[in-house]
C-alpha cells in the first residue's frame, strides 16, 4: 500500500506594510484635524517683525488694533473708553483669568501712544500681565 505524502503546509505570515500605511493615515488626518480645532481670538493685522520673540501660547482674552485704529476685544469691536469696561466683565465673568495675561496685537503702523492707553485701560481692569505680539523676523538673503 503506497502512502500519498502530505504536502506541506506554509508558514502563515502577517504582512504590516498596509498596516504601517493605514497607522501613517491615522496619524496625518489626527494631526490635521486638530490643527482645524484651535481657536484664534485675534484678527488679521500685519505685525512688527522681532528676531527674539517667543511663540505665544493661546489666551482668552485678546485686544487687536487694526491699521485703522479700531480696536477688538475677541473679534468684538469696541471703542476705547469701554476697554476697561469690558476687560472687567471679561474677568469678572472667568476668574480663572485674573492670573491670564492679555496679548496685545497692535497693526505696526499704529501709534505706540493708542497701545499704552490700552494697556493702562486694562490695567485699570485688574489685568496686570501682558504680551505683545509680533511676527518672526524674515531672514535677509
Amino acid at each position: 500500500m503506497q502512502f500519498k505524502r502530505r504536502k506541506e503546509l506554509k508558514r502563515t505570515r502577517i504582512e504590516i506594510i498596509p498596516m504601517i500605511d493605514t497607522m501613517f493615515f491615522l496619524l496625518v488626518f489626527f494631526m490635521l484635524s486638530s490643527l482645524a480645532l484651535t481657536r484664534l481670538n485675534g484678527l488679521p493685522v500685519n505685525l512688527p517683525p522681532a528676531s527674539t520673540a517667543p511663540r505665544q501660547v493661546a489666551v482668552d482674552l485678546t485686544l487687536t488694533i487694526d491699521a485703522r485704529q479700531k480696536i477688538y476685544l475677541n473679534r468684538e469691536s469696541i471703542t476705547l473708553l469701554q476697554v476697561e469696561e469690558k476687560l472687567r466683565k471679561a474677568v469678572g465673568a472667568n476668574s480663572d483669568l485674573i492670573t491670564a495675561s492679555v496679548v496685545i496685537n497692535a497693526d505696526e503702523t499704529v501709534p505706540y501712544g493708542l497701545v499704552v492707553q490700552c494697556i493702562d485701560k486694562a490695567r485699570g481692569a485688574g489685568i496686570t500681565k501682558f504680551s505683545i505680539s509680533t511676527s518672526p523676523q524674515k531672514s535677509k538673503q
